[in-house]
């Protein structure tokens, strides 16, 4: 076996749907294994067939083409050798030709790891749905820690902008290298046999166009289509392997121009969004294998899946027990998308994520003091209380639903990854972080910390998630009371009667609420714009703000 340079950090990640083993070393290359290239993780670190540069000249040769690519065979280890090819990355540069050629106009070369996620996507669809389709099999991401301007690269600041821009789970470095890794298909290209006589001319047509359109037929499209990316076994024979019906074998490689259809692409982001819809319609009742990232938590009786945001050092809890769901929250997937602010007072956001998922975003006031003025009555109640933590807002949450008193669904917590300070002293209640000690992630770091910030994820309410997850329609339009009476939907009676109305039934299960207001109960219009009413005639509401709400009873259980 030969002597392997150790990792000095070995972690589960997802980038881009597809997860990866990465593995950090002591020069600080990276080299991120896919579950094809797992049963050989030994013979891709690096020293096993490309830094030996003696290894290297005696058992590797360029292959042709536009790019710099390589047939290598690595070092056996365990007395076991692999046969791979080598692509350096052309991302962010210019494509040769695009002006001249129309079907490459407009076109961009994928990341490895866009390039990685949609070849594991036309694998597994093919897989799923019995429509066949060989490609070399995508083993690894190699990227060493060597820098190079991006200049020399060949790389354009504005491509590489609009890369980094899509990679919120990695962070891409213009001034890397990335190479893709494949394993070797055995045979020869369209272009070759054609010479080698083993295909005609015509037949060489024929085959790259057939590919071309099975290609287009799951879905995807290779915007530079040609001859060099079809490869096919010589027969014993004159002629190509050929199949039971008479057609020629082949396998596809070279994806660096590969695109989904536009069909393809709204089918893929339709079917992300039904699947969302009916996980979270049965988020308990799932009993999924976690991937060795996640992990299953309970906090105060609710449970979580747990796990680590590589984009950006934080963490995220999601709500439920199906580790699918996970990837939905990821902070990349809504941070920058466009935001309505839903709060006179503070950082509510009303956003869709990139899976067109409809979310609300609350920055957590836990730990600030409550403002409150001479006039509050109650800011003696509110200061004692305290801003809850996100965590005691989702638990009782479940508790009001539990006790018929509907309130809109939690969905995450996301702890930030970048340590701060206390700003200007703001953190002087400090009660909480106190209290929640004893509650731990599965690294052993607080749940609960003053150096980071928490947004709490809440659903955006649009109709119960049983209705939602047996078809995808607006049920309802949620509105605030105080935007309906605002807006004359409804009149200060009815409006007086609902906040009255909730603080009741809160006071009946023993919840106070210590800020209620109107803009903290949302109501419901259907889809003709008429208010949703519940079976005691007043509209249907739904308590959509939880920050400020205690147990009555000092006995009762704590949060």
């Amino acid at each position: 076996m030969q002597d392997t340079k150790n990792t000095i950090e070995r972690k589960w990640t997802r980038i881009l749907g597809v997860d990866y083993l990465h593995l950090l070393f002591e020069d600080e290359t990276d080299l991120y294994i896919t579950r094809h290239g797992l049963p050989f993780a030994r013979q891709l670190e690096p020293q096993n067939y490309w830094t030996d540069k003696d290894w290297l000249a005696s058992h590797s040769f360029k292959l042709p083409g536009s790019g710099t690519l390589y047939r290598i065979q690595t070092k056996p280890v365990d007395e076991v050798s692999k046969q791979i090819v080598l692509k350096w990355s052309r991302m962010g540069q210019d494509i040769p030709g695009e002006t001249e050629v129309s079907d490459i106009a407009g076109a961009k070369f994928n990341s490895p790891f866009e390039e990685f996620g949609l070849v594991m996507e036309l694998k597994d669809l093919a897989q799923k749905y019995g429509k066949t389709v060989l490609t070399h099999k995508p083993l690894a991401i190699y990227v060493p820690r060597k820098f190079v301007e991006s200049e020399r690269i060949g790389r354009k600041s504005y491509w590489m902008k609009d890369l980094q821009e899509s990679h919120r789970e990695i962070t891409l470095d213009p001034n890397r290298q990335y190479a893709v890794l494949y394993e070797w298909i055995k045979g020869i290209d369209a272009a070759e046999a054609c010479k080698a006589g083993i295909l005609k001319q015509h037949q060489m047509r024929r085959l790259t166009e057939r590919a071309a359109r099975e290609l287009a037929e799951k879905g995807f499209i290779v915007r530079d289509n040609k001859p060099h990316h079809v490869i096919l076994r010589p027969s014993k024979s004159s002629g190509p392997v050929s199949d039971r019906n008479g057609q020629t074998l082949y396998a596809l490689v070279d994806f660096e121009l590969l695109e989904r259809t536009p069909e393809h692409e709204r089918l893929v982001k339709a079917t992300r969004r039904s699947g969302y819809l009916k996980k979270q319609a049965k988020r308990f009742e799932t009993d999924k294998q976690f991937p060795p990232d996640l992990h299953p938590v309970e906090i105060f009786g609710v449970s979580y899946v747990y796990g680590r945001v590589e984009s950006t050092g934080g963490v995220l809890w999601v709500v439920g027990k199906d580790p699918e769901l996970f990837e939905y929250f990821l902070p990349e997937k809504w941070r920058e998308s466009p935001k309505q602010n839903l709060s006179e007072h503070g950082r509510t956001y009303d956003t869709r994520t990139k899976d067109n998922v409809h979310v609300v975003c609350r920055v957590s006031k836990v730990g600030r003091v409550p403002g409150v003025d001479k006039l509050d009555r109650d800011g003696v109640q509110k200061i004692s209380h305290g801003y809850n933590s996100p965590f005691e807002e989702i638990t009782l949450s479940f508790d009001l639903n539990r006790h018929g008193i509907p309130t809109v669904y939690p969905r995450a917590v996301y702890m930030s990854g970048h340590r701060r300070d206390d700003e200007k002293g703001s953190f002087t209640d400090r009660r909480r972080f106190r209290s929640h000690r004893h509650l731990v992630t599965p690294e052993g770091h607080p749940v609960l910390s003053l150096q980071h910030r928490y947004v709490t994820i809440w659903g955006y309410w649009n109709g119960p998630d049983e209705y939602l997850a047996e078809k995808d329609e607006e049920y309802y339009k949620s509105i605030d009371a105080l935007r309906a009476y605002r807006r004359d939907i409804i009149d200060r009676d009815i409006y007086e009667a609902c906040i009255k109305t909730t603080a009741r039934r809160l006071f009946g299960v023993g919840v106070q609420a210590l800020n209620l207001k109107g803009s903290h109960i949302l109501l419901s219009l259907d889809k003709f714009g008429k208010l949703v009413s519940d079976d005691n005639g007043l509209p249907l509401m739904h308590v959509c703000n939880l920050e400020l709400m205690g147990r009555i009873d000092e006995g009762a259980k704590k949060y």
